[in-house]
């Protein structure tokens, strides 16, 4: 009850904050859409109308006030243009700033997704489509996933399933630009949301 209430109350904060500055001005640096007086901001599989007003589904429906949060701070926290084509992907503890928050990453996403899918490699594959997960090329994982949590915060999530020699492995990376849309906390809440997500799927 604490935490969410902090949240709503930082949440609160950053719509004022959204109203101080020419948020529409950012549309093309987010990668995102207007619609009037508003940004049109995908979040994985979801699409969000952001503006000073609040920030809610476009479909209509119901959402947290942890996704609002993050969508703020997206909004927020790029101020220039960076460049972010070729950066290299990096795990949540290379990021400078992680150190905080690596145990609280690891244990609800990566080890979370070890004890969930091991030996069900086909179930985390079903999973990851249908969250929009476009597989890729890689030959040293049994399923390696691209997802974009935000346009502008590429996510992959590698996995190999468990043999008679190791237990299954995970990894969540995000390109080393990622720190420049987002901080820390809501960065680690990207990967802890696409985590319970494909376990719910």
């Amino acid at each position: 009850m604490e935490k969410n209430r902090v949240f709503e109350d930082t949440y609160r904060n950053y719509l004022t904050e959204i109203g101080n500055i020419d948020y529409l001005a950012k549309a093309d640096l987010l990668g995102v859409e207007r619609d009037g007086d508003r940004l049109i901001v995908p979040f994985y599989d979801r699409r969000y109308l952001v503006s000073a007003a609040g920030i809610f589904p476009v479909d209509g429906g119901e959402t947290t006030t942890a996704i609002r949060v993050i969508l703020s701070r997206y909004v927020l926290h790029c101020q220039n243009v960076v460049e972010m084509h070729e950066d290299p992907y990096k795990t949540f503890r290379d990021f400078s700033n992680s150190s905080p928050l690596i145990s609280y990453f690891t244990t609800n996403t990566n080890k979370t997704l070890e004890q969930t899918f091991a030996g069900k490699l086909a179930l985390l594959v079903k999973a990851c489509r249908e969250l929009g997960g476009l597989e890729q090329e890689n030959t040293s994982y049994d399923c390696s996933m691209l997802f974009h949590a935000l346009p502008r915060i590429p996510v992959v999530l590698n996995f190999n399933d468990k043999d008679d020699m190791f237990p299954a492995s995970c990894s969540i990376l995000y390109r080393a630009s990622a720190e420049d849309f987002l901080d820390m906390e809501c960065l680690a809440m990207t990967g802890t949301l696409l985590s319970g997500r494909l376990i719910r799927a």
